[in-house]
């Protein structure tokens, strides 16, 4: 078994480790686990975001789960993925991505991530939430599962588990189906599109029908 399989048991585990340790004590375990979790081939990036949640006091995690809880609120769309080894390059053109799609896209601790569904219609979905996972919301329906799921087929870093919409639990096919259905951005162009056409032919046809009349009174 890999230290890295080792570090990514339940966090619970580390932060039993005495507060009284002195900085020292710290800083030589944290490098300990670093070397651990590279040797394992786990990004050193995904590591510092773990080694921050360690540190999260009692008002740091309350402001966590509110900030994810207003995210909840607005969602139709949650969709889960797990990251192991994903280059902070990738994870970086990722974000850029779902910034730029509307997308709420984070590394969540879980414990914190399943109080913020707590009593939700994504509640279902606290089962699934187990390892190392980055969290996708959108208010729209297609926008999280689309950004996801293009980034996933060009990147086996990143795995889909789970998704839930509207409060239904979505299997990783069923992530799949929603990520090809037009966004609502899709949908208004290609809705404007055949508007536009449709107006264009409508011209069209009243152009012809003048030319015809005035055909008709000139002969």
């Amino acid at each position: 078994m890999g230290f890295g399989i080792i570090f990514l048991q339940p966090l619970s585990i580390i932060s039993r480790f005495p507060r009284r340790w002195c900085v020292r004590e710290r800083e030589l375990l944290f490098s300990w686990l670093m070397v651990a979790v590279v040797n394992d081939g786990m990004c050193v990036s995904a590591f510092r975001i773990l080694e921050e949640d360690l540190s999260l006091n009692l008002q740091e995690k309350q402001a966590v789960v509110a900030e994810v809880s207003a995210q909840v609120a607005q969602a139709q769309t949650i969709v889960l993925a797990e990251y192991r080894g994903i280059q902070v390059a990738d994870i970086t053109r990722l974000r850029a991505n779902a910034r730029k799609s509307g997308v709420y896209f984070h590394v969540l601790k879980n414990t914190l991530a399943r109080r913020a569904v707590q009593g939700t219609p994504f509640e279902a979905l606290a089962e699934k939430m187990v390892g190392p996972l980055v969290y996708s919301m959108s208010a729209d329906a297609v926008a999280a599962a689309k950004v996801v799921f293009d980034f996933a087929k060009t990147n086996d870093k990143l795995v889909i588990k789970a998704g839930a919409m509207s409060g239904s639990l979505m299997s990783v096919e069923q992530v799949a189906v929603l990520a090809a259905t037009p966004s609502r951005d899709e949908l208004i162009a290609q809705l404007m599109a055949t508007m536009n056409a449709t107006t264009a032919k409508f011209v069209r046809t009243l152009a012809a029908i003048r030319d015809k009349n005035e055909a008709a009174t000139a002969a």
